[in-house]
């Protein structure tokens, strides 16, 4: 009797062990949000490395040989999204063996939780990321965060693991580095790894924000965000760059890039870390001007 009441209860569990459906969180309502979760067809951007994003979010998946990864989740209503363009390229989002983060924001990581239910990922951000994530929340101190209020609020992560500064992750056959770049937000990590094709390879840098945007009353300059933010520049700056890419697609040029697309791969450009940071200076300055700090950068 017993034999036969476990066998029943095995094969009623079985269905709960399969994979599972997405399950999208409630959208979240924001001015841009509607734009920015316009879909985009999946690409490759070079080798193992595809854009699954959508028109003004990115996500980007890595084909490890031994899994995949993603790097983050857009808005709650873009998770859907993601995982209809990486269904579309072939792959299988249940596949997905970690997600990481760029910095705790809900246009970033809005989608992580659904995807983390379907998937069963294990999610990485750095350090101080780890609160936010995990809480769904701003914490003080975030230049977006508002006291007493739930702007900014999102559906919290579970099972979130720290990456260390220069901590090397490796999934598969690929090695991913965390490089933790504050400013944006004190938890804010660069991720970088190198995608080959066809004997080719190339050093791949997925550059977290760095704007000074802010909640108002906020300070860049009274807060040491703006110091942050310059050091952040300049790590990102030194690193070994021939693609780079950014959560936010506009900042790497994607439109334009697709247009040229069919002549050769208009992703590489060794430069284009360095132009990104001294481009962020240039709006730092901008605004440690409104803030009344003219002379902060000299």
């Amino acid at each position: 009797m017993n034999r036969v009441f476990t066998c029943l209860l095995v094969l009623f569990l079985l269905p709960a062990c399969g994979p599972r459906d997405l399950e999208p969180d409630a959208a979240i309502e924001c001015e841009r949000c509607a734009d920015w979760n316009e879909p985009l067809d999946p690409f490759r951007i070079h080798g193992n490395t595809w854009y699954v994003g959508t028109d003004g979010l990115s996500a980007i998946l890595i084909e490890t040989g031994d899994g995949l990864v993603l790097i983050d989740g857009g808005l709650p209503q873009s998770a859907a999204l993601i995982e209809a363009s990486i269904r579309e390229l072939g792959f299988d989002a249940h596949d997905i063996v970690a997600i990481l983060l760029s910095h705790p924001h809900y246009d970033h990581a809005g989608g992580i939780n659904a995807l983390q239910r379907m998937t069963g990922a294990s999610v990485y951000t750095s350090e101080a990321g780890i609160v936010t994530l995990g809480s769904g929340r701003l914490q003080e101190g975030d230049p977006q965060h508002v006291a007493d209020s739930d702007d900014g609020r999102f559906p919290a992560a579970r099972n979130v693991l720290a990456a260390g500064d220069g901590e090397r992750l490796v999934f598969g056959e690929v090695g991913i580095t965390a490089v933790h770049t504050p400013g944006h937000t004190a938890g804010s990590v660069t991720w970088t790894w190198q995608s080959c094709a066809l004997g080719t390879c190339y050093d791949v840098v997925y550059a977290d924000s760095l704007t000074p945007v802010s909640a108002p009353g906020f300070s860049f300059a009274e807060s040491g965000a703006a110091t942050s933010l310059i050091e952040s520049a300049g790590v990102i700056a030194d690193l070994e760059c021939d693609i780079l890419l950014s959560p936010h697609p506009f900042f790497f040029g994607l439109y334009d890039k697709l247009e040229r697309i069919d002549e050769g791969n208009p992703f590489v450009n060794e430069l284009a870390c360095t132009f990104y940071a001294e481009e962020a200076l240039g709006w730092l300055e901008q605004r440690l001007e409104a803030e009344g700090y003219s002379r902060y950068l000299e």
